[in-house]
């Protein structure tokens, strides 16, 4: 029963492909906190599955120990049913065309669908700071970057799909935190050898000696050093990521541990291939989509309700081995979790003057968080090529909407990959370290590579 649900604010503007006035007025933006929520999403249920929004999930379960280990908070939920081949045309409405290709291409996939908890949220502040850009933030002539931002959710009631993509690319991720993850690449028999990296991000705002005139382009700074295994050891990309990417693209540095040597890496983007990603990923495919969206014109097609991964703390549990979860042609969908939930359908389709492995993208962004959920990926030939599923767990901790880890699953090769794995790592996540710009220069990168 899919069903396609259009905000009032923005029906007008919905099948807008080319970037229109971005900021909205006093009077939509009175919405935001009242029928809306501060971030935009529909704070009603659906009267079915779906409830009401009642603020996110903000309180720790008695089990978590603050150590980064996100417990399970929701450990009496039980299974309420299973989509598979027997069934799945009876939900297909509520299904991507990848979800249900993965379906009919596996014997053993399926999806465990669980109960709707409208876990996401974020902080109070920025909660309050995305209230005040929805009258102020703008995209530039291009739409390819952002005027008057600074911080948290762009557009929480956007106009064109360009503002919906822009929101997922720019959320709020915690400020600055590190994390130490796993990516695996297994063979058609399900064979893998984990590469393991520590990752730090923070955005320019949250730098402990943040300078508002110092640098003011940049949105974030992000740096990945490999840990493992010992042939990619201490090789570190440091990138930073910019607002207005018109007046300055995209800034990468990768230090290649056995030259000693840092160099700029302009391939770090678009369908430049993924860090040790065994050609299974691009480099706009981490996080599901990142970068700069100027290849594509973006539509925004409207909302769906869609059974998508969520709350998926049990692939995050450290009483899981990476060969618990890691299986032939796929993931163990038994430990998944999935739940109906209202997503924005935002089509790219690439310009006629660019050139990507991706001819067409759908993606499906949960409207309560901005996170991308599901990514149907399009070949050049039109066929149905990759799917992404994000396994989204809330940060109850911290309000922070975040990835247990995110899955890109190949059906012309029968390979996939996982990028994020925590369960065997010692200290999976931080929020809140402290960080100031001078870790983040090319200069850094040296210092960091150390094998």
């Amino acid at each position: 029963m899919m069903q396609t649900l259009l905000c009032g604010a923005v029906a007008g503007a919905l099948f807008a492909a080319v970037p229109a006035a971005a900021a909205v007025s006093q009077a939509e933006a009175a919405k935001l906190g009242d029928s809306l929520t501060p971030v935009g999403a529909e704070k009603a249920g659906n009267g079915d599955e779906i409830p009401a929004w009642t603020g996110g999930l903000t309180e720790a379960p008695a089990g978590y120990k603050g150590d980064g280990r996100y417990v399970n908070p929701f450990p009496d939920d039980k299974e309420l049913f299973r989509i598979g081949q027997s069934n799945v045309d009876q939900y297909a409405d509520n299904l991507t065309p990848g979800q249900i290709a993965m379906i009919r291409t596996y014997d053993d996939y399926f999806l465990p669908v669980y109960q709707t908890r409208r876990s996401g949220t974020y902080p109070e502040a920025v909660q309050q700071k995305t209230i005040e850009n929805a009258t102020k933030v703008d995209l530039v002539e291009s739409g390819n970057g952002l005027k008057n931002y600074q911080t948290a959710i762009p557009f929480p009631i956007p106009n064109n799909g360009l503002e919906a993509i822009f929101n997922h690319i720019t959320r709020y991720r915690g400020g600055s935190f590190t994390r130490n993850v796993a990516q695996v690449t297994p063979q058609p028999n399900g064979d893998f050898s984990p590469v393991k990296f520590t990752e730090s991000f923070t955005e320019r705002v949250a730098l402990e000696d943040y300078d508002p005139a110092e640098d003011p382009n940049v949105m974030f700074y992000f740096k990945q050093a490999i840990t493992a295994p010992s042939r990619l050891a201490g090789n570190v990309l440091l990138v930073h990521e910019t607002i207005n990417q018109v007046k300055e693209p995209r800034r990468a540095w990768l230090y290649n541990s056995g030259q000693r040597r840092v160099r700029r890496a302009p391939n770090v983007a678009y369908d430049g291939p993924g860090t040790a990603a065994d050609g299974q990923r691009t480099s706009d495919n981490l996080d599901l989509y990142n970068g700069s969206p100027d290849k594509y014109n973006w539509k925004l097609k409207g909302k769906k309700e869609l059974y998508i991964p969520y709350n998926s703390y049990r692939l995050a549990s450290a009483d899981l081995s990476y060969e618990d979860i890691i299986k032939p042609g796929h993931i163990d969908q038994s430990l998944a979790r999935y739940e109906l939930h209202r997503v924005w359908h935002v089509t790219a389709t690439l310009k006629d003057e660019e050139r990507h492995v991706y001819e067409v993208r759908d993606f499906y962004i949960d409207e309560d968080t901005w996170q991308i959920a599901v990514v149907d990926h399009y070949d050049g030939r039109g066929n149905l090529w990759r799917v992404a599923e994000a396994h989204a767990m809330q940060i109850y901790d911290a309000d922070i909407p975040a990835y247990a880890f995110e899955t890109l699953y190949d059906l012309l090769s029968g390979r996939y990959l996982v990028m994020g794995l925590t369960n065997e790592e010692d200290i999976p996540y931080e929020y809140g370290t402290e960080r100031s710009s001078r870790e983040y220069t090319p200069a850094a990168l040296r210092r960091a590579g150390v094998r």
